[in-house]
């Protein structure tokens, strides 16, 4: 799909065929959703279709995960008129912080922390991250939020995958993502 086009006809998830596959190895994710960010329509796109679930639902802040769900998370954040939070790879951030080890996709152990002054107890956020796919740096993240007395009011992202760590943040938590049933099973099986 063309860049700079916009297609006759918009069905959710139309942007998706916007992405590029990985090209570098098996240290990257399988798929780059990046280039639909770039596509004006397509992000506006994304954006609705994922607050959508959350529409009656109060949120008061989003938080974006290092480092794409930062991109997504701020479009969310402005679309509803609410702060954004970004929680950072450790290391980042030079406050007070609260830190949470976690295995990202690729098997690698890292580090996640957030800055301690942003979430009070009852607060509501709206977890934003570009995919899930083992599930490890959401579930981070969940923990982060909730060790501050925060209530994770749901999770969106591009992609959920049905794996386990997907499975389960689908099961504990209210989810949005952009991919439509009908393509789910490619989604989950790496193929586009």
């Amino acid at each position: 799909m063309d860049l700079w086009k916009y297609p006759n006809t918009r069905d959710r998830g139309w942007y998706l065929a916007l992405m590029a596959p990985n090209v570098k190895g098996l240290d990257y994710a399988w798929l780059d959703p990046s280039r639909l960010y770039c596509h004006p329509q397509a992000l506006q796109d994304c954006v609705e279709d994922l607050v959508q679930p959350f529409r009656s639902d109060r949120i008061d802040l989003v938080a974006g995960i290092d480092a794409m769900g930062f991109i997504l998370g701020a479009a969310i954040a402005n679309h509803l008129g609410k702060g954004f939070l970004a929680i950072r790879k450790a290391g980042h951030l030079c406050v007070p912080t609260l830190t949470q080890n976690y295995v990202d996709y690729s098997g690698r152990e890292k580090v996640m922390e957030v800055r301690v002054d942003a979430i009070r107890p009852g607060l509501r956020v709206l977890l934003v991250d570009q995919w899930i796919e083992t599930g490890g740096t959401m579930k981070a993240a969940i923990k982060l939020v909730e060790e501050q007395g925060g209530v994770v009011a749901g999770v969106a992202t591009v992609c959920i995958e049905d794996s386990e760590g997907g499975s389960w943040v689908r099961k504990n938590y209210k989810c949005s993502d952009c991919v439509p049933e009908h393509l789910r099973d490619q989604f989950n099986n790496h193929y586009f």
